[in-house]
């Protein structure tokens, strides 16, 4: 984990986030605390994950969601060098599906 985000504002934002039991609740708080803009680019980013882990193109990813190069390759290289959060959430999601 990024020692640089550690703090005790980021640890009540997670905590409030993980207060949220729907999708209509998630709605509710991220539209209060993110602008539109900022909410895009997160759900881009994770679709961008998506498609890299289903071995899409970049091209094939850039066409689809619109991301530049510089996004996908960004997220890349979160998928490959990262903490593995998106890795954990894909596997929780997969568990889920098979239940």
């Amino acid at each position: 984990m990024n020692k640089k985000i550690r703090g005790e504002a980021v640890d009540h934002l997670f905590e409030a986030i993980l207060t949220l039991k729907t999708p209509e609740e998630c709605y509710a708080f991220f539209e209060d605390v993110c602008t539109v803009n900022e909410l895009l680019s997160l759900s881009q980013r994770y679709e961008v994950a998506k498609m890299l882990r289903e071995k899409k193109t970049y091209l094939d990813i850039a066409e689809s969601t619109g991301a530049s190069t510089a996004t996908i390759s960004r997220v890349n290289r979160s998928l490959n060098y990262g903490n593995d959060g998106y890795d954990m959430v894909f596997a929780r999601l997969e568990n889920k599906k098979t239940e």
